[in-house]
Parts: structure tokens; sequence; C-alpha cells
């Protein structure tokens, strides 16, 4: 049997993943949205696409939660796009209510499933699936590491000139302004990027990098970015499907690790079928381990503010 994964919100985000999901043979996606009409004309057209395209999965769209039941892994995208100006913390409330009921329904309907949390602020919102849904926490990701990893690397090729297939970038801390670039684990073919970059350029890319996403925000007008977000959520569904153990730097939940407790922050780990199979500890230096610390507890903060939804 095929693998099956729905995808909850139909908006930019949770289309591209619908496509670069069939793209990649993962398996039959479930797009689920509570408009009318529009998951069923996205399927379709994404269906359609198939056939130019040359995947054969099927692509569903729905408002019923009935149709994603025995989901093999539920993408969370569903929820409000940050708008100029606005913080991710501006949208805690509002999402929070939007990922409670899609907690509840999806656990009726897929008991087994592993969520993969992509609505922002992804790490709040990681924290509040695995909570409500009382799933053990190797089955509840979030998606944040790969996507500002991704940045950072877009950004190391630009100022080097070279390949981006060439870079291995590594971003942990919470998916916001207080993120971690590591320049240190970051390497070129290998090569540590401080051997390779001055300082003042790798600030300048770093600080870059803590505001990727604000930079779409602001090009865009209205909306954000979801083609790499997508891509970045589509590559840990893969390891996950395929079971391949990438290490990659996911919204995991700490039980002590880098001294962090109760808490979901973007840290490596290994992906596999059963979710996350191992939280890596990198040895950090006293500055990148503080900067950790202190990205972690701005959402423990925002976490103590939904008090009343956990």
């Amino acid at each position: 049997m095929r693998n099956k994964i729905s995808v909850v919100g139909a908006g930019n985000v949770g289309a591209t993943c619908a496509l670069y999901l069939a793209q990649q043979a993962l398996g039959d996606v479930v797009l689920v949205d509570i408009v009318e009409g529009v998951p069923q004309g996205k399927g379709l057209d994404l269906l359609q696409a198939g056939a130019v395209l040359g995947y054969d999965g099927q692509i569903s769209g729905t408002n019923r939660y009935e149709d994603t039941a025995d989901s093999d892994i539920v993408v969370i995208t569903a929820g409000l796009a940050r708008k100029p100006g606005m913080d991710r913390l501006d949208l805690l409330k509002k999402n929070a209510e939007i990922v409670n009921g899609i907690v509840d329904q999806c656990v009726q309907y897929s008991p087994n499933c592993i969520f993969v949390v992509v609505t922002n602020p992804i790490d709040v919102m990681v924290y509040l699936a695995y909570k409500k849904s009382g799933f053990p926490s190797h089955r509840v990701v979030g998606q944040a590491g790969v996507l500002d990893s991704a940045r950072y690397a877009t950004f190391i090729a630009m100022e080097l000139g070279v390949s981006v297939k060439e870079i291995r970038a590594m971003v942990l801390g919470g998916h916001g302004d207080s993120m971690v670039p590591l320049p240190r684990f970051s390497t070129v073919s290998g090569i540590p990027i401080t051997e390779l970059i001055p300082p003042n350029r790798i600030k300048a890319i770093s600080d870059r990098t803590r505001v990727g996403g604000g930079e779409i925000v602001k090009l865009l007008g209205t909306g954000s970015a979801y083609y790499a977000p997508a891509a970045a959520t589509v590559k840990m569904v893969e390891s996950i499907l395929r079971d391949s153990n990438q290490v990659l730097p996911c919204s995991a939940y700490l039980t002590g690790q880098y001294g962090i407790t109760d808490l979901y922050v973007g840290v490596p780990v290994k992906l596999g079928r059963q979710g996350v199979t191992e939280i890596i500890e990198l040895k950090l230096d006293p500055k990148e381990h503080q900067e950790l610390l202190n990205s972690a507890e701005s959402y423990r903060k925002a976490i103590q503010e939904l008090e009343g939804l956990i």
C-alpha cells in the first residue's frame, strides 16, 4: 500500500507541499481546508498536472477530516500568514485555536500518524500539538531549521559564488529573529565557512538569515514565503517515509539536551519512520549555547501565554 499524507491547509504552503509530495512519489495526498471548493479545486488541478509532469499518486481535496483517516503523516500548514510589520508571536492565539481544532480531528481519524507542524510560530504550535495530541514526542516534530538552514546555505552560496549543492548549513534555535546560525558547523565541501568568509561578512549573512522570512514578506507586500517552506517540509516527510534517518535541524522536544527541558527547540535530529529517532547534541561554545538558551526562553514565555489552551 502507498503511504497516505494529509496536508491540512490548502493555501500556498499546503498546495505547494502537495505538489512536491506528488513529484517525489511519497504517497497519496489529501489536501484539507475549511473553505469549500478550494482544496477540491487545487487537488484536481494538481492531479491533472501529473499527466504532464509524470507522477501517478492520487491527490484529492476535501473539507472532511474523515477523508484523512489512517494517514501516515499529517502536515499542518493551516493558520494566518504574517503581514508586513507583524511578528510571528502576534499570530499566537489565533493560530493556537486553529491548531487545537486540527489536532483533535486528526488524532480521532489517524491515531498512529506523525505530525509535522509548519504553522507559525512553529516552536509554540508544535508544543501545543504535542500536548493536545497526547502522542509521544518523537511523533510530533516542527519544520523550521531545514528552512532556516536552506536560507543560510543560499546566502553563503551567493557570497562565495559556489554551487549551493556543495553547502551544508546549520541553524539552531527557534524559527524567528532569535535563531542561531552556526558558522563553525556550516561547510562548503567540508570546509567550514569560517575559513572562507571574513567575520564581518559571516555576521551580515547570519543577520540576513535571521530575518529571511521577513525580507520575503516585505517584498511580497501580502502573504509570506511558500516555495522554500514547502520544500523544507517535504524533505522532512521524505526522510520519515523512506526511513532514511537524515540528520536535519528540526523543532524537537528536549528533555535536558542542551540544558533545555520541556520545550520544542530547533536542534539536529535523525528523522526516520518512527519520527525523531535521535536528538544530536553539538558541542557548542559558550556564546553559541547562550544564544540557543535565549532563543528557547523567548518561546517558553510565549507558551506561558497559552496556558489556557494547552
